[in-house]
């Protein structure tokens, strides 16, 4: 009786701390997005940038700047939509359209990566950058990783809107928030591990 008593008490006790928990983690994950969300592997080289669609400027003038620093000889531009905004930016950064490359069929982040992949392989990719924004930079690259383990990728994000003080006018909020839900839903239902 006693084991059993002492059971429930602990099994409720459990239910009393799960909100606790909860609002623990909601808090930390507000207070350190930078810490959680940003992955940036420094100045590396590789064969290929590819820049995952989303955000027409700002990560385009991110991959001119890797471009132009000697980082990657080649830029896979991913995605549908602001495809051919991004290429301008690329060339009116000073990427020649000859280093371009377009991938325009993929619509989300999971899509970016599967449908990259087989143009990393046709062009011998061993070594590839990605480039996206700061706070996308864990979810894509662990995109990426999932589908090709075999090739070796690293984050080189765009630090566009990254100082806490410009969220408010950029609507950064709610793509951080979203970010994370994100993050939870490819761990979920493609098995996208984001560690």
């Amino acid at each position: 009786m006693i084991n059993l008593k002492s059971r429930w008490l602990w099994r409720w006790k459990w239910w009393l701390l799960l909100p606790l928990l909860s609002a623990l983690l909601v808090f930390v994950a507000w207070l350190f997005p930078h810490e959680l969300l940003k992955v940036d592997s420094g100045p590396v080289s590789a064969d290929v940038l590819v820049v995952v669609g989303g955000a027409p400027t700002e990560r385009p003038q991110r991959a001119a700047e890797l471009y132009k620093a000697g980082r990657a000889p080649k830029i896979i531009l991913s995605g549908t939509g602001d495809g051919l905004f991004a290429e301008h930016m690329l060339e009116t950064n000073g990427v020649p359209a000859s280093a371009i490359v377009r991938e325009g069929n993929s619509h989300t982040t999971f899509e970016n990566a599967k449908f990259s992949i087989p143009l990393l392989r046709t062009m011998g990719a061993k070594r590839v950058i990605i480039v996206t924004s700061w706070y996308h930079s864990r979810r894509a690259l662990a995109c990426f990783k999932h589908f090709a383990p075999d090739i070796t990728f690293y984050s080189r994000p765009s630090y566009y809107a990254y100082s806490r003080s410009e969220w408010g006018h950029t609507g950064l909020h709610a793509y951080i928030k979203m970010e994370y839900l994100k993050i939870a839903g490819y761990w979920l239902w493609h098995g996208v591990c984001p560690f």
